[in-house]
């Protein structure tokens, strides 16, 4: 239910002026099937956590079968054990966090606890503030990733 009040990009060109158009928020996309459980549970959350995070934040969700644009640029879709992938921007720039799970480019597990994703969305706000493209989470993900 949560996909359906937040903001749809629809096109490649809705995407690029999203992250354009922001200069103090972060953006934060996720891309994915709203189809996907696991998507949908996502969707929820960043949902309930939108109206706490709006002051430093502004959360959009793109289908990655309908805007297929920026599948093989960001290697999305390149696993069908991920059902989805948050990406964050701040000033046309896109932000890495390190996770301690390999990959610092995005976000692709599931986080349930709302109040630990805020803070991982707050440190990376911080983060770019300061002028930093990598930041380090506050929790380290890497024992809770599952094997491929």
């Amino acid at each position: 239910m949560g996909s359906i009040f937040l903001p749809h990009l629809r096109t490649g060109w809705h995407v690029d002026q999203a992250i354009l158009s922001e200069d103090d928020r972060l953006v934060i996309i996720r891309f994915g099937r709203e189809e996907e459980t696991q998507c949908m549970i996502m969707d929820e959350i960043l949902y309930s956590i939108s109206e706490k995070i709006k002051n430093f934040a502004v959360v959009y969700l793109c289908n990655i079968d309908k805007v297929p644009d920026f599948n093989a640029m960001y290697e999305l879709d390149q696993d069908r054990s991920e059902p989805f992938t948050i990406m964050f921007f701040h000033r046309n720039k896109h932000m890495m966090c390190d996770f301690g799970t390999g990959n610092n480019n995005k976000l692709n597990f599931m986080i349930n606890d709302k109040q630990e994703l805020i803070d991982i969305i707050e440190t990376i706000y911080r983060g770019a503030k300061k002028g930093k493209g990598l930041v380090v989470s506050p929790r380290d993900y890497s024992a809770i990733r599952r094997d491929r």
